[in-house]
């Protein structure tokens, strides 16, 4: 065969293999999606969700990240496609002061709240002026002095919902003295405060144990902090419904109990 005849036949057989791939309908072709989660615990549930929508032909690109004030903006400027990291309360507050148009598109976990201490063993042990780390975001820090109201260290004014603040404090017996930090550095920190209310990402990062090492747990049954997906508003693309999907399964769940023991439970 000649060199003309070889390369006549392979240009046909290209231009075979385009017309072919175009005629394949567009559930046949990889699909992908890009997702912003907190680097840790999030992210290692994300690395199971990621293997399960690759079984439904999706391709996950997971963006870690270490700052929870980053990935709303991210997702808003469209560097993300969808992230999965907050619960609604923390949503709205980032919606109040910033004016995002994200929504949730579906549940993932929840992660009870826990009050930590290596000092006392117990809430009743808390002495007059003791020192306790809460979240410095208004959100986590609502639900730290709420977690706290429910345990009898302080009482919050009547009607402040799930985002009291420190003024909110109607009456603080103990006359508990409060550290406002960075949700991220309250772990280093409690060797220096008497207890601290931790996110339970940041308490799994820094090798805390929920069973063994708080004195008080947020209940779980009717909490209102569970995670969720978010994408933008008015974004209906397959694709993040696959994620959803691929989120809420029986694979993730089975992991989530496995892995955490409790700590983080399925919230869909």
């Amino acid at each position: 065969m000649s060199v003309f005849s070889r390369r006549t036949l392979l240009s046909a057989s290209f231009a075979i293999s385009a017309v072919v791939a175009a005629a394949l309908p567009a559930t046949a072709q990889q699909k992908s999606i890009k997702v912003g989660v907190m680097s840790g615990a999030e992210e290692e549930v994300a690395q199971v969700v990621k293997k399960v929508a690759a079984t439904k032909g999706l391709n996950v690109e997971l963006v870690p990240f270490s700052d929870y004030a980053l990935v709303n903006e991210a997702l808003e400027r469209k560097d993300l496609d969808a992230n999965a990291f907050q619960h609604k309360p923390y949503l709205d507050a980032q919606i109040a002061a910033r004016g995002y148009k994200i929504v949730p598109v579906g549940f993932t976990f929840v992660q009870p709240i826990g009050l930590y201490s290596s000092k006392v063993k117990g809430v009743a042990d808390l002495l007059s002026g003791a020192k306790i780390g809460i979240p410095n975001d208004p959100s986590n820090g609502g639900r730290a002095l709420n977690l706290l109201a429910a345990q009898g260290v302080i009482k919050i004014k009547d009607g402040k919902g799930l985002s009291p603040s420190l003024l909110d404090i109607a009456e603080n017996p103990k006359n508990v003295k409060f550290s406002e930090l960075d949700a991220a550095q309250l772990p280093r920190a409690l060797p220096d405060l008497d207890a601290a209310v931790i996110n339970t990402d940041h308490a799994l990062n820094a090798g805390l144990d929920i069973r063994k090492d708080t004195i008080a747990v947020e209940k779980r049954e009717g909490n209102p902090y569970a995670n969720f997906i978010a994408a933008r508003q008015g974004d209906n693309r397959s694709e993040i419904k696959t994620f959803v999907e691929s989120y809420q399964s029986p694979e993730v769940a089975k992991f989530l109990e496995e892995r955490f023991k409790g700590a983080i439970i399925p919230a869909w």
